[in-house]
Protein backbone atom coordinates (compact mmCIF):
# COMPACT_ATOMS: atom_id res chain seq x y z
CA UNK A 1 0.00 0.00 0.00
CA UNK A 2 1.35 3.52 -0.90
CA UNK A 3 0.09 7.00 0.24
CA UNK A 4 1.44 8.60 -2.46
CA UNK A 5 -0.57 5.64 -4.66
CA UNK A 6 -3.70 6.55 -3.28
CA UNK A 7 -3.68 10.52 -3.59
CA UNK A 8 -2.74 10.17 -7.51
CA UNK A 9 -6.09 8.40 -7.39
CA UNK A 10 -7.83 10.50 -5.33
CA UNK A 11 -10.65 12.88 -6.97
CA UNK A 12 -13.10 10.80 -9.03
CA UNK A 13 -14.77 9.53 -5.81
CA UNK A 14 -15.08 12.96 -3.91
CA UNK A 15 -16.98 14.19 -7.03
CA UNK A 16 -19.14 11.29 -7.24
CA UNK A 17 -20.04 11.69 -3.54
CA UNK A 18 -21.31 14.93 -3.68
CA UNK A 19 -24.35 13.19 -4.97
CA UNK A 20 -25.08 12.34 -1.57
CA UNK A 21 -24.41 15.74 -0.36
CA UNK A 22 -27.06 17.22 -2.82
CA UNK A 23 -29.78 19.77 -1.62
CA UNK A 24 -32.54 16.68 -1.86
CA UNK A 25 -30.19 14.53 0.44
CA UNK A 26 -29.99 17.41 3.26
CA UNK A 27 -33.88 17.34 2.64
CA UNK A 28 -34.43 14.17 3.48
CA UNK A 29 -32.01 14.28 6.22
CA UNK A 30 -33.77 16.82 7.78
CA UNK A 31 -37.06 14.96 7.54
CA UNK A 32 -35.96 11.60 8.96
CA UNK A 33 -35.07 13.55 11.80
CA UNK A 34 -37.61 15.57 12.37
CA UNK A 35 -40.35 12.67 11.91
CA UNK A 36 -38.61 9.43 13.30
CA UNK A 37 -35.87 10.96 15.81
CA UNK A 38 -32.44 9.01 15.51
CA UNK A 39 -34.50 5.65 14.32
CA UNK A 40 -33.77 5.49 11.07
CA UNK A 41 -29.56 6.50 11.48
CA UNK A 42 -29.02 2.52 10.41
CA UNK A 43 -31.63 3.15 7.41
CA UNK A 44 -29.18 5.95 6.28
CA UNK A 45 -25.82 3.64 6.68
CA UNK A 46 -27.58 0.63 5.04
CA UNK A 47 -28.52 3.07 1.73
CA UNK A 48 -24.78 4.45 1.92
CA UNK A 49 -23.08 1.18 2.07
CA UNK A 50 -25.12 -0.21 -0.78
CA UNK A 51 -24.45 3.20 -2.95
CA UNK A 52 -20.67 2.31 -1.67
CA UNK A 53 -20.90 -1.08 -3.46
CA UNK A 54 -22.45 -0.08 -6.73
CA UNK A 55 -19.94 2.72 -6.79
CA UNK A 56 -17.73 0.09 -6.58
CA UNK A 57 -19.33 -2.06 -9.54
CA UNK A 58 -19.02 1.49 -11.45
CA UNK A 59 -15.37 2.34 -11.15
CA UNK A 60 -15.01 -1.23 -11.56
CA UNK A 61 -16.24 -0.99 -15.54
CA UNK A 62 -14.59 1.74 -16.00
CA UNK A 63 -11.18 1.06 -15.13
CA UNK A 64 -10.94 -2.67 -16.86
CA UNK A 65 -12.65 -1.77 -19.87
CA UNK A 66 -11.93 1.65 -20.57
CA UNK A 67 -15.21 2.99 -21.41
CA UNK A 68 -17.83 4.28 -19.18
CA UNK A 69 -21.12 2.99 -18.56
CA UNK A 70 -23.15 4.87 -21.35
CA UNK A 71 -20.78 3.95 -24.19
CA UNK A 72 -20.97 0.26 -22.69
CA UNK A 73 -25.16 0.45 -22.92
CA UNK A 74 -24.58 1.65 -26.70
CA UNK A 75 -22.16 -0.66 -27.49
CA UNK A 76 -24.72 -3.41 -26.14
CA UNK A 77 -28.16 -2.87 -26.67
CA UNK A 78 -30.23 -2.19 -29.73
CA UNK A 79 -30.97 1.48 -31.05
CA UNK A 80 -34.82 1.61 -29.42
CA UNK A 81 -33.59 0.49 -26.04
CA UNK A 82 -30.53 2.63 -25.98
CA UNK A 83 -32.54 5.68 -26.76
CA UNK A 84 -35.20 5.16 -24.12
CA UNK A 85 -32.36 4.45 -21.73
CA UNK A 86 -30.76 7.88 -22.81
CA UNK A 87 -33.81 9.59 -21.73
CA UNK A 88 -34.69 8.22 -18.77
CA UNK A 89 -30.69 9.01 -17.85
CA UNK A 90 -31.55 12.43 -18.76
CA UNK A 91 -34.28 13.17 -16.79
CA UNK A 92 -32.70 11.86 -13.91
CA UNK A 93 -30.20 14.32 -14.41
CA UNK A 94 -32.38 17.64 -14.91
CA UNK A 95 -33.94 16.27 -12.04
CA UNK A 96 -31.34 16.52 -9.56
CA UNK A 97 -30.29 19.95 -11.32
CA UNK A 98 -33.60 21.12 -11.06
CA UNK A 99 -33.09 20.05 -6.88
CA UNK A 100 -29.48 21.44 -7.24
CA UNK A 101 -31.06 24.79 -8.17
CA UNK A 102 -34.02 24.55 -5.79
CA UNK A 103 -31.06 24.34 -2.90
CA UNK A 104 -29.31 27.64 -3.59
CA UNK A 105 -32.49 29.96 -4.23
CA UNK A 106 -33.89 29.35 -0.44
CA UNK A 107 -29.85 29.17 0.54
CA UNK A 108 -29.82 32.68 -1.63
CA UNK A 109 -33.23 33.95 -0.02
CA UNK A 110 -32.27 33.19 3.73
CA UNK A 111 -28.93 34.74 3.23
CA UNK A 112 -30.32 37.60 2.07
CA UNK A 113 -32.93 38.03 4.71
CA UNK A 114 -35.66 37.83 1.97
CA UNK A 115 -34.16 40.78 -0.11
CA UNK A 116 -33.63 38.33 -2.68
CA UNK A 117 -36.74 36.68 -3.93
CA UNK A 118 -36.75 33.48 -5.06
CA UNK A 119 -36.88 33.77 -8.68
CA UNK A 120 -34.13 35.86 -8.35
CA UNK A 121 -32.49 33.08 -6.74
CA UNK A 122 -33.27 31.11 -9.41
CA UNK A 123 -31.87 33.17 -11.56
CA UNK A 124 -28.79 34.20 -10.25
CA UNK A 125 -27.89 29.87 -10.48
CA UNK A 126 -27.33 30.49 -14.34
CA UNK A 127 -24.48 32.34 -13.04
CA UNK A 128 -22.92 29.66 -11.21
CA UNK A 129 -22.68 27.08 -13.91
CA UNK A 130 -20.64 29.91 -15.76
CA UNK A 131 -18.25 29.91 -13.04
CA UNK A 132 -17.41 26.12 -13.42
CA UNK A 133 -17.04 26.19 -16.74
CA UNK A 134 -14.25 28.73 -16.12
CA UNK A 135 -12.86 26.60 -13.59
CA UNK A 136 -13.05 23.56 -15.93
CA UNK A 137 -10.66 25.40 -18.61
CA UNK A 138 -8.19 24.75 -15.48
CA UNK A 139 -7.83 20.99 -15.59
CA UNK A 140 -10.14 18.36 -13.64
CA UNK A 141 -7.16 18.20 -10.51
CA UNK A 142 -8.22 22.23 -9.78
CA UNK A 143 -11.94 21.28 -10.30
CA UNK A 144 -11.53 18.20 -7.98
CA UNK A 145 -9.92 20.95 -5.10
CA UNK A 146 -12.22 23.41 -5.70
CA UNK A 147 -15.42 20.54 -5.09
CA UNK A 148 -13.14 19.19 -1.61
CA UNK A 149 -12.93 22.77 -0.79
CA UNK A 150 -17.51 22.86 -0.76
CA UNK A 151 -17.29 19.36 1.02
CA UNK A 152 -15.00 20.71 3.59
CA UNK A 153 -17.85 23.96 4.08
CA UNK A 154 -20.82 21.23 4.24
CA UNK A 155 -18.44 19.58 6.65
CA UNK A 156 -18.06 22.94 8.59
CA UNK A 157 -21.09 24.23 8.29
CA UNK A 158 -23.29 21.66 9.51
CA UNK A 159 -20.73 20.15 11.64
CA UNK A 160 -20.99 23.58 13.47
CA UNK A 161 -25.08 23.27 13.82
CA UNK A 162 -24.22 19.69 15.39
CA UNK A 163 -21.92 21.18 17.86
CA UNK A 164 -24.39 23.64 18.76
CA UNK A 165 -27.61 21.46 19.03
CA UNK A 166 -25.31 18.95 21.25
CA UNK A 167 -27.52 15.29 20.43
CA UNK A 168 -27.67 13.02 22.69
CA UNK A 169 -24.29 10.13 22.08
CA UNK A 170 -26.23 7.34 23.17
CA UNK A 171 -29.52 7.36 20.64
CA UNK A 172 -27.51 8.43 17.83
CA UNK A 173 -25.52 5.16 18.57
CA UNK A 174 -28.29 3.24 18.84
CA UNK A 175 -29.77 4.62 16.21
CA UNK A 176 -27.24 3.54 13.72
CA UNK A 177 -26.26 0.04 14.86
CA UNK A 178 -30.14 -1.11 15.79
CA UNK A 179 -31.86 -1.58 13.18
CA UNK A 180 -35.82 -0.93 14.73
CA UNK A 181 -37.95 1.64 14.84
CA UNK A 182 -40.49 1.70 17.67
CA UNK A 183 -43.81 2.62 16.91
CA UNK A 184 -43.11 3.62 13.70
CA UNK A 185 -46.21 4.13 11.62
CA UNK A 186 -46.51 5.37 7.80
CA UNK A 187 -45.01 8.46 7.87
CA UNK A 188 -41.85 6.98 9.20
CA UNK A 189 -41.39 4.11 6.91
CA UNK A 190 -42.28 6.54 3.97
CA UNK A 191 -38.95 8.84 5.30
CA UNK A 192 -37.18 5.44 5.14
CA UNK A 193 -38.24 4.99 1.68
CA UNK A 194 -37.62 8.36 1.33
CA UNK A 195 -33.61 8.14 2.88
CA UNK A 196 -33.35 5.40 -0.06
CA UNK A 197 -34.27 7.19 -2.94
CA UNK A 198 -32.22 10.08 -1.79
CA UNK A 199 -28.93 8.48 -1.34
CA UNK A 200 -28.75 6.02 -4.40
CA UNK A 201 -28.72 8.27 -7.46
CA UNK A 202 -28.85 6.92 -11.08
CA UNK A 203 -26.79 9.20 -13.11
CA UNK A 204 -23.99 8.84 -10.47
CA UNK A 205 -22.84 5.24 -12.36
CA UNK A 206 -22.75 6.93 -15.22
CA UNK A 207 -20.41 9.94 -13.99
CA UNK A 208 -18.08 7.28 -11.65
CA UNK A 209 -17.65 4.75 -14.28
CA UNK A 210 -16.16 7.74 -16.64
CA UNK A 211 -14.48 9.29 -13.61
CA UNK A 212 -12.26 7.06 -13.32
CA UNK A 213 -10.97 7.11 -16.86
CA UNK A 214 -9.11 10.62 -15.82
CA UNK A 215 -6.71 8.15 -14.53
CA UNK A 216 -4.12 6.57 -16.59
CA UNK A 217 -3.97 2.65 -16.23
CA UNK A 218 -1.92 -0.34 -18.62
CA UNK A 219 -5.23 -2.10 -19.42
CA UNK A 220 -3.25 -5.08 -20.97
CA UNK A 221 -1.24 -5.41 -17.29
CA UNK A 222 -3.83 -7.16 -14.63
CA UNK A 223 -1.38 -6.24 -11.83
CA UNK A 224 -2.06 -2.74 -12.94
CA UNK A 225 -5.83 -2.80 -13.31
CA UNK A 226 -6.23 -5.11 -9.86
CA UNK A 227 -4.17 -2.09 -8.35
CA UNK A 228 -6.12 0.78 -9.68
CA UNK A 229 -9.24 -0.93 -8.65
CA UNK A 230 -7.98 -1.36 -5.21
CA UNK A 231 -7.07 2.68 -4.83
CA UNK A 232 -10.05 3.69 -6.78
CA UNK A 233 -12.72 1.39 -3.81
CA UNK A 234 -10.11 3.05 -1.05
CA UNK A 235 -10.96 6.53 -2.12
CA UNK A 236 -14.88 5.49 -2.44
CA UNK A 237 -15.02 4.61 0.99
CA UNK A 238 -12.85 7.94 2.56
CA UNK A 239 -15.07 9.99 0.36
CA UNK A 240 -18.45 7.96 1.21
CA UNK A 241 -17.88 7.74 4.63
CA UNK A 242 -16.98 11.75 4.76
CA UNK A 243 -20.94 12.62 3.21
CA UNK A 244 -21.96 10.13 5.43
CA UNK A 245 -20.48 11.72 8.54
CA UNK A 246 -21.90 14.98 6.83
CA UNK A 247 -25.21 13.44 6.68
CA UNK A 248 -24.98 12.09 10.32
CA UNK A 249 -24.96 15.78 11.64
CA UNK A 250 -28.35 16.81 9.66
CA UNK A 251 -29.92 13.73 10.82
CA UNK A 252 -29.03 13.85 14.38
CA UNK A 253 -29.31 18.11 14.53
CA UNK A 254 -33.28 17.78 13.63
CA UNK A 255 -34.12 14.64 15.57
CA UNK A 256 -32.62 16.25 19.04
CA UNK A 257 -34.17 19.78 18.66
CA UNK A 258 -37.23 18.96 16.80
CA UNK A 259 -38.44 15.49 17.11
CA UNK A 260 -42.39 15.85 18.21
CA UNK A 261 -42.28 19.70 18.50
CA UNK A 262 -45.52 21.04 17.67
CA UNK A 263 -46.08 24.06 15.35
CA UNK A 264 -47.01 26.13 17.98
CA UNK A 265 -44.40 25.03 19.92
CA UNK A 266 -42.00 26.77 16.96
CA UNK A 267 -44.55 29.67 17.01
CA UNK A 268 -44.35 30.64 20.48
CA UNK A 269 -39.99 30.24 20.08
CA UNK A 270 -39.79 32.10 16.68
CA UNK A 271 -42.48 35.12 18.22
CA UNK A 272 -39.99 35.30 21.51
CA UNK A 273 -37.01 35.56 19.43
CA UNK A 274 -38.94 38.18 17.63
CA UNK A 275 -38.50 36.12 14.04
CA UNK A 276 -39.90 37.53 10.95
CA UNK A 277 -40.74 33.89 9.73
CA UNK A 278 -42.58 33.10 13.11
CA UNK A 279 -45.58 33.08 10.68
CA UNK A 280 -44.68 30.15 9.03
CA UNK A 281 -45.90 28.16 11.89
CA UNK A 282 -49.58 27.84 12.54
CA UNK A 283 -50.61 28.06 16.36
CA UNK A 284 -51.75 25.01 16.16
CA UNK A 285 -51.04 21.49 18.30
CA UNK A 286 -50.14 19.55 14.59
CA UNK A 287 -46.31 17.90 14.72
CA UNK A 288 -43.71 20.23 13.11
CA UNK A 289 -43.07 19.33 9.50
CA UNK A 290 -40.03 21.21 8.25
CA UNK A 291 -38.14 21.61 4.67
CA UNK A 292 -34.91 23.22 3.95
CA UNK A 293 -36.14 26.48 3.92
CA UNK A 294 -38.09 25.91 7.10
CA UNK A 295 -35.20 23.99 8.70
CA UNK A 296 -33.16 27.09 8.56
CA UNK A 297 -35.71 29.40 10.07
CA UNK A 298 -36.49 27.20 13.36
CA UNK A 299 -32.56 26.59 13.63
CA UNK A 300 -32.64 30.59 14.21
CA UNK A 301 -35.24 30.82 16.00
CA UNK A 302 -33.89 28.37 18.82
CA UNK A 303 -30.13 28.75 18.20
CA UNK A 304 -29.87 32.52 17.38
CA UNK A 305 -29.42 34.13 13.75
CA UNK A 306 -25.89 32.88 13.46
CA UNK A 307 -27.36 28.91 13.14
CA UNK A 308 -29.55 30.28 10.16
CA UNK A 309 -26.91 32.12 8.37
CA UNK A 310 -24.19 28.78 8.88
CA UNK A 311 -27.26 26.97 7.69
CA UNK A 312 -27.66 28.47 4.56
CA UNK A 313 -23.75 28.73 3.71
CA UNK A 314 -24.17 24.35 3.94
CA UNK A 315 -27.31 24.39 1.78
CA UNK A 316 -25.62 26.69 -1.10
CA UNK A 317 -22.11 24.95 -0.65
CA UNK A 318 -24.45 21.84 -1.29
CA UNK A 319 -26.14 23.02 -4.36
CA UNK A 320 -23.36 24.89 -6.05
CA UNK A 321 -21.09 21.42 -5.49
CA UNK A 322 -23.99 19.58 -7.32
CA UNK A 323 -24.27 21.69 -10.44
CA UNK A 324 -20.92 20.74 -11.97
CA UNK A 325 -22.04 16.77 -11.60
CA UNK A 326 -24.53 16.64 -13.32
CA UNK A 327 -22.84 18.83 -16.28
CA UNK A 328 -20.26 16.21 -16.18
CA UNK A 329 -23.13 13.26 -16.01
CA UNK A 330 -25.08 14.64 -19.42
CA UNK A 331 -22.37 15.52 -21.34
CA UNK A 332 -20.81 11.80 -20.55
CA UNK A 333 -24.66 9.89 -20.89
CA UNK A 334 -25.02 11.99 -24.37
CA UNK A 335 -20.90 11.05 -25.93
CA UNK A 336 -21.98 7.76 -24.72
CA UNK A 337 -25.49 7.02 -25.62
CA UNK A 338 -25.68 8.99 -28.73
CA UNK A 339 -21.77 9.46 -29.87
CA UNK A 340 -23.02 13.26 -30.26
CA UNK A 341 -19.95 15.53 -28.78
CA UNK A 342 -21.53 19.39 -27.68
CA UNK A 343 -19.34 21.92 -25.95
CA UNK A 344 -20.07 21.91 -22.23
CA UNK A 345 -21.02 25.40 -23.22
CA UNK A 346 -24.26 24.38 -24.74
CA UNK A 347 -24.90 21.46 -22.61
CA UNK A 348 -24.68 23.09 -19.41
CA UNK A 349 -27.04 25.71 -21.61
CA UNK A 350 -29.83 23.23 -22.35
CA UNK A 351 -29.71 21.15 -19.36
CA UNK A 352 -29.78 24.08 -17.32
CA UNK A 353 -32.48 25.85 -19.32
CA UNK A 354 -34.89 22.96 -18.73
CA UNK A 355 -34.30 22.81 -14.96
CA UNK A 356 -34.59 26.55 -14.99
CA UNK A 357 -38.17 26.69 -16.71
CA UNK A 358 -40.36 24.81 -14.18
CA UNK A 359 -38.58 25.87 -11.44
CA UNK A 360 -38.73 29.86 -12.24
CA UNK A 361 -42.56 29.37 -12.73
CA UNK A 362 -42.91 28.48 -9.29
CA UNK A 363 -40.65 30.57 -7.47
CA UNK A 364 -42.76 33.41 -9.58
CA UNK A 365 -46.12 32.27 -9.10
CA UNK A 366 -46.22 29.79 -5.69
CA UNK A 367 -44.53 29.97 -2.25
CA UNK A 368 -41.58 28.52 -0.85
CA UNK A 369 -44.20 25.85 0.06
CA UNK A 370 -44.87 24.80 -3.57
CA UNK A 371 -41.03 25.18 -4.12
CA UNK A 372 -39.46 23.03 -1.49
CA UNK A 373 -42.41 20.44 -2.25
CA UNK A 374 -40.68 20.10 -5.89
CA UNK A 375 -38.38 18.10 -4.37
CA UNK A 376 -40.72 15.04 -3.11
CA UNK A 377 -41.74 14.81 -6.32
CA UNK A 378 -37.82 15.05 -7.72
CA UNK A 379 -37.24 12.12 -5.48
CA UNK A 380 -39.57 9.81 -6.29
CA UNK A 381 -38.51 10.86 -10.26
CA UNK A 382 -35.07 9.73 -9.30
CA UNK A 383 -36.15 6.67 -7.74
CA UNK A 384 -37.74 5.64 -11.08
CA UNK A 385 -35.26 6.26 -12.77
CA UNK A 386 -32.41 3.98 -10.38
CA UNK A 387 -33.33 0.75 -12.35
CA UNK A 388 -31.60 2.04 -16.05
CA UNK A 389 -28.26 2.47 -14.00
CA UNK A 390 -28.33 -0.51 -11.81
CA UNK A 391 -29.54 -2.87 -13.92
CA UNK A 392 -26.97 -2.26 -16.89
CA UNK A 393 -23.78 -1.77 -14.02
CA UNK A 394 -24.87 -5.12 -12.68
CA UNK A 395 -25.23 -7.00 -16.14
CA UNK A 396 -22.12 -5.76 -17.81
CA UNK A 397 -20.10 -6.52 -14.79
CA UNK A 398 -21.03 -10.01 -14.32
CA UNK A 399 -20.37 -10.72 -18.18
CA UNK A 400 -17.21 -12.01 -18.77
CA UNK A 401 -16.82 -10.58 -22.65
CA UNK A 402 -16.80 -7.15 -21.08
CA UNK A 403 -14.73 -7.34 -18.12
CA UNK A 404 -12.29 -10.44 -18.86
CA UNK A 405 -11.09 -12.05 -15.74
CA UNK A 406 -12.72 -9.55 -13.30
CA UNK A 407 -16.23 -10.05 -13.60
CA UNK A 408 -18.27 -10.54 -10.78
CA UNK A 409 -18.42 -14.16 -9.08
CA UNK A 410 -21.42 -15.55 -8.40
CA UNK A 411 -21.68 -13.79 -4.88
CA UNK A 412 -21.69 -10.65 -6.51
CA UNK A 413 -24.02 -11.68 -8.79
CA UNK A 414 -26.48 -13.08 -6.21
CA UNK A 415 -26.11 -10.57 -3.90
CA UNK A 416 -26.11 -7.56 -6.69
CA UNK A 417 -29.43 -9.42 -8.11
CA UNK A 418 -30.67 -9.05 -4.50
CA UNK A 419 -29.99 -5.45 -3.96
CA UNK A 420 -31.62 -4.65 -6.92
CA UNK A 421 -34.56 -6.38 -6.46
CA UNK A 422 -34.85 -4.49 -2.81
CA UNK A 423 -34.21 -1.04 -4.38
CA UNK A 424 -36.71 -1.44 -6.96
CA UNK A 425 -39.03 -2.63 -4.69
CA UNK A 426 -38.88 0.35 -2.37
CA UNK A 427 -39.04 2.56 -5.13
CA UNK A 428 -41.89 1.34 -6.31
CA UNK A 429 -43.38 1.37 -3.08
CA UNK A 430 -42.37 5.51 -2.48
CA UNK A 431 -44.14 6.06 -6.22
CA UNK A 432 -47.41 4.39 -5.06
CA UNK A 433 -47.25 6.14 -1.66
CA UNK A 434 -46.95 9.50 -3.62
CA UNK A 435 -49.32 8.95 -5.79
CA UNK A 436 -52.29 7.58 -3.42
CA UNK A 437 -51.09 10.98 -1.76
CA UNK A 438 -52.44 12.90 -4.82
CA UNK A 439 -55.92 11.82 -4.32
CA UNK A 440 -57.27 11.84 -8.08
CA UNK A 441 -58.72 8.91 -9.93
CA UNK A 442 -57.90 10.01 -13.12
CA UNK A 443 -53.79 10.30 -12.00
CA UNK A 444 -54.31 6.78 -10.42
CA UNK A 445 -55.54 5.37 -14.02
CA UNK A 446 -52.50 7.05 -15.46
CA UNK A 447 -50.18 5.87 -12.92
CA UNK A 448 -51.05 2.32 -13.50
CA UNK A 449 -51.14 2.58 -17.57
CA UNK A 450 -47.00 4.07 -17.11
CA UNK A 451 -46.47 1.68 -14.29
CA UNK A 452 -47.53 -0.74 -16.61
CA UNK A 453 -44.72 0.21 -19.69
CA UNK A 454 -42.22 1.22 -16.98
CA UNK A 455 -41.84 -2.67 -15.42
CA UNK A 456 -42.10 -4.28 -19.02
CA UNK A 457 -38.90 -2.07 -20.08
CA UNK A 458 -37.37 -3.14 -16.68
CA UNK A 459 -38.28 -6.46 -17.65
CA UNK A 460 -36.17 -6.33 -21.16
CA UNK A 461 -33.44 -4.90 -19.27
CA UNK A 462 -33.14 -8.13 -16.83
Amino acid sequence: FSFRKLWAFTGPGFLMSIAYLDPGNIESDLQSGAVAGFKLLWVLMLATIIGLLLQRLAARLGVVTGLHLAEVCNRQYQKVPRIILWLMVELAIIGSDMQEVIGSAIAINLLSVGKIPLWGGVLITIADTFVFLFLDKYGLRKLEAFFGFLITIMALTFGYEYITVKPDQGKLLKGLFIPYCQNCGTPQLEQAVGIVGAVIMPHNMYLHSALVKSRQVNRANKREVREANKYFFIESCIALFVSFIINIFVVTVFAEAFFEKTNADVNNVCTNASSPHSSLFPNNNQTLEVDIYKGGVVLGCYFGPAALYIWAIGILAAGQSSTMTGTYSGQFVMEGFLNLRWSRFARVLLTRSIAITPTLFVAIFQDVEHLTGMNDFLNVLMSLQLPFALIPVLTFTSLPSVMNDFANGLFWKIAGGVLILLICSINMYFVVAYVMSLNHMALYIGAAILSVIYLSFVAYLV
